[in-house]
């Protein structure tokens, strides 16, 4: 069995989360989603559980973050190309979604950011895979 991460993140608005994300053409496993949390598929082994506060609470006895004021992770997501990458951040920004700042380029490497509804900070790139490759 391959190795999955599962990134937990607290949203204010469930469905409201979830109509963001569909919107960037991303799916939910209805066996994982209910009314406090929702598990957004984003490939065959990366996926993200979208709480309710009060089901993020449940693992966690530390406060949450609000993410709108505080960043507490940055979600990097690698995407196959440049193309894909400005393509998924116009959707991103149609569904409602801000540039969290400017397109970052280097020789081998090209990325975009985003915070969604709830502030989250989505880092989209792409690199080189042939640099990628000579890199030790």
């Amino acid at each position: 069995m391959p190795q999955a991460i599962y990134v937990n993140l607290p949203v204010a608005d469930l469905p409201r989360a979830m109509r963001f994300f569909e919107a960037l053409g991303f799916a939910f496993n209805p066996r994982f989603t209910n009314e406090q949390a929702a598990a957004l598929v984003i490939s065959d082994t990366i996926f993200a559980m979208l709480h309710t506060p009060d089901s993020f609470r449940r693992f966690t006895r530390k406060p949450i973050a609000d993410a709108a004021s505080t960043t507490e992770v940055l979600l990097a997501l690698q995407l196959e190309s440049r193309t894909r990458v400005d393509e998924l951040m116009a959707k991103v920004l149609a569904a409602g979604g801000r540039e969290a700042r400017e397109p970052e380029e280097y020789d081998f490497m090209y990325g975009r950011a985003f915070e969604d509804p709830d502030g989250h900070i989505w880092e989209l790139f792409w690199m080189d895979a042939a640099d990628e490759a000579e890199s030790p």
